[in-house]
């Protein structure tokens, strides 16, 4: 990501310019092993140059992080429009678009961050993302003020997410797809079975499940828990 030829840029302009061009680099490759020197050479810059808009590399990399972190809690924000499922599958289509834009630096965004002393500044920033996401599910729900069990449901559902998203990062074994709609089939098995056992958790899924088409997400896992094969039963 480069700018060809130097031109003079105001200072929010310039920040702004290296935080882009820093998210670029971190995107994919760890942070520890992007330097401050390929960072200038990117942004077509000299490296004391970099050295007056951020004091050091530790600064622009939190720096980045927060706008990969406001970028990431949009990708949450659905209209509240059609059925759940559909819904909470064009989320998790973004998810993974973002997941898949920036493999390393999600990694590093959802792990804390390189450096033992950012650990308190970027924990908060993905606990800014989880609440933004939690608070959109919420509203998708037309709950307000969720009872205990959903709001178990709905915290355990975004920390499936994310360690899904991790672990498909590592090999990307499973197809991409498959995943983006299993974890919509995640989250109608994780509020079905909590309905079980409360009955504002019933209510809960039979409006979920009240404006579901007959060809919609949480039906079709209905269908596939229906083709389970039969187990051989010994004579």
């Amino acid at each position: 990501m480069t700018t060809g030829a130097r031109r003079r840029m105001g200072v929010e302009e310039r920040r702004e310019q290296l935080i882009g061009v820093a998210l670029e680099l971190f995107s994919h490759r760890s942070p520890e092993d992007v330097s401050i020197d390929e960072i200038a050479e990117a942004a077509g810059i000299s490296r004391p140059l970099v050295y007056h808009y951020f004091p050091g590399k530790q600064q622009l990399y939190e720096a980045a992080l927060r706008r990969a972190a406001d970028e990431l809690s949009a990708r949450f924000v659905e209209p509240h429009e059609g059925p759940l499922g559909a819904r909470l599958l064009r989320v998790m289509e973004r998810f993974f678009d973002f997941v898949d834009d920036h493999g390393p630096g999600f990694s590093a965004l959802m792990r804390g961050g390189p450096a033992t002393g950012s650990r308190s500044r970027t924990g908060a920033l993905i606990d800014g993302v989880r609440q933004a996401a939690y608070d959109q599910i919420l509203a998708h729900l037309g709950v307000p003020d969720p009872p205990p069990r959903l709001t178990l449901v709905v915290r355990s559902w975004i920390s499936l997410a994310e360690t899904t998203a991790l672990l498909w990062l590592d090999g990307r074994q499973v197809p991409r797809a498959e995943l983006e709609r299993q974890l919509v089939h995640d989250f109608a098995a994780l509020a079905a079975v909590s309905a079980t056992y409360d009955e504002q958790m019933a209510g809960v899924v039979r409006r979920m499940l009240a404006d579901e088409p007959e060809n919609g997400m949480f039906a079709e896992l209905v269908a596939r828990l229906m083709e389970l094969p039969q187990p051989v039963r010994c004579a």
